[in-house]
């Protein structure tokens, strides 16, 4: 799953900047009926484990999509479950009046990363709602965001919407590991106008008054790419030690490695962003930066500065940082073989093979073999910046969230199906409506989370997004 580049933002300062007015706008049109559809489909998607591996039961989660829109009024011959391995993928279709139109596709996916009940402090897969909380895996990665987009295409259908562009509901089941289904998905949907993932994008909330601060959309990913290390001795016992180690070998490769730093780049998108999210920085020495690199990403002081923060570092260019090592067979004997694993996030526009020659160069190592290890990556380049996305997304936002809520275009460092979109053609944007408070965001980790006070806002966009791109 991905998420937008997360704010570091001074939530007081943000607080100031919007203002009172910027509580969400009531909701027009959205039913009691559609906000608990929402936090039940949340509470019994979660509760199913949709995790890859034995005991997978993603299928019962498209299973429970199902029998939502049938009861909505979908036909069943509108709705596929389709398996594969041990998961499936699930597409709906609701019609619209005019076939020559290419469809419009809300696409998300129904698994889960795996969650052990020992680490949690609350079971992973038994929701629990706490002050207005709802804890459980997938929460936010992506349970709720799912229910949300269904339950508004169901509220729209009972209000008498009739699209004039088709609407495809589809969702992935193994998103966050192979993104075999994603690839599937992708490709029966190749001639869709544009795709909504609703696994991408989101806003913040204020961490003092949980009020809406901003909201991003992306419109790009980094490339995910796995590098192997390999370096291979002859070995011998370790009180005759060689001039040679394979370890020590592979330590000065990835010391280099590490200290080495890919050229600054900036696309349209990232300007954007750094230019409207300077307002947002956690200091002043941030916010100047950040305006520095939108005006000259070559500036030396600034990068520094943006490289040593976690939340932007992604977005000045391309990184590769070791992320695993293997080394020695036995305590007393030289190592036979070492290898490690280099994990690189490309900035659009860069093929793996480009970014592994560039390492190779780095290293400089004869001995060092490396090799290409990626596995459901695919290189793309950005989505266009369409106007009538834009112009739909932030009217859907700000009907959803408040008028002053600022809108930031972004890129994600992480990878998501969009990729496979992307790939044949297809705009895809990540647009999720889902806010959460930087100190809650737990996304793949411990004790996830999201607050319901989504659910209104959430419905609202929708109600506002989706008749707008498909009438």
């Amino acid at each position: 799953m991905t998420r937008s580049i997360r704010f570091a933002a001074p939530f007081a300062l943000a607080a100031t900047l919007l203002g009172p007015s910027a509580t969400a706008a009531p909701v027009k049109g959205a039913s009691a009926e559609a906000e608990k559809q929402v936090l039940d489909l949340s509470i019994k998607s979660i509760a199913i484990r949709s995790v890859r591996g034995e005991g997978n039961r993603t299928i019962d989660v498209a299973n429970l999509y199902r029998d939502a829109l049938l009861a909505g009024g979908w036909k069943a011959s509108d709705i596929e479950i389709v398996p594969v391995d041990d998961t499936a993928y699930f597409i709906a279709t609701w019609p619209g009046s005019d076939p020559s139109l290419k469809p419009l596709v809300l696409s998300g996916h129904m698994d889960v990363v795996e969650a052990k009940r020992a680490d949690w402090q609350r079971d992973p897969f038994g929701p629990v709602v706490e002050d207005g909380v709802l804890f459980g895996r997938g929460a936010t990665d992506m349970k709720l965001s799912g229910a949300i987009a269904l339950a508004s295409l169901v509220e729209l259908r009972k209000q008498g919407f009739k699209p004039r562009r088709t609407i495809v509901l589809e969702y992935s089941g193994d998103e966050e590991t192979t993104m075999k289904t994603s690839g599937i998905v992708a490709e029966r949907l190749k001639n869709a106008e544009l795709v909504i993932n609703e696994d991408g994008g989101g806003g913040m909330f204020d961490g003092a008054t949980n009020k809406p601060v901003a909201w991003s959309w992306s419109g790009a990913e980094k490339t995910y790419a796995d590098f192997k290390l390999e370096v291979t001795n002859p070995g011998g016992h370790s009180s005759a030690p060689r001039p040679s180690n394979a370890i020590v070998q592979l330590a000065t490769a990835l010391e280099k490695v590490g200290a080495y730093r890919f050229a600054p780049e900036q696309s349209a998108l990232t300007k954007a962003f750094f230019q409207q999210a300077a307002a947002f920085a956690p200091d002043a020495a941030t916010a100047t930066a950040m305006r520095a690199f939108a005006t000259n990403p070559n500036d030396a002081a600034a990068l520094a500065v943006l490289r040593a923060n976690p939340s932007y570092v992604g977005a000045v260019g391309t990184t590769c940082v070791p992320t695993m090592v293997n080394a020695g067979h036995a305590l007393n004997a030289l190592p036979q073989r070492a290898t490690a694993n280099i994990n690189c996030r490309i900035f659009p526009g860069h093929k793996r093979a480009e970014i592994m020659a560039e390492l190779e160069k780095v290293i400089g190592q004869p001995e060092v073999k490396m090799t290409d290890v990626s596995e459901g990556s695919l290189e793309t380049g950005a989505s266009p910046m369409r106007p009538d996305f834009v112009a739909a997304s932030t009217k859907a936002i700000r009907a959803a969230w408040g008028k002053d809520v600022v809108v930031i275009p972004g890129q994600s460092s992480g990878a998501s199906d969009s990729m496979y979109f992307r790939a044949l053609g297809v705009p895809s944007y990540g647009a999720s409506p889902v806010f959460t408070r930087d100190d809650e965001e737990f996304s793949h980790g411990l004790n996830e989370r999201v607050r319901l006070s989504n659910i209104r806002p959430g419905l609202t966009y929708y109600l506002s997004l989706v008749p707008d791109l498909a009438k």
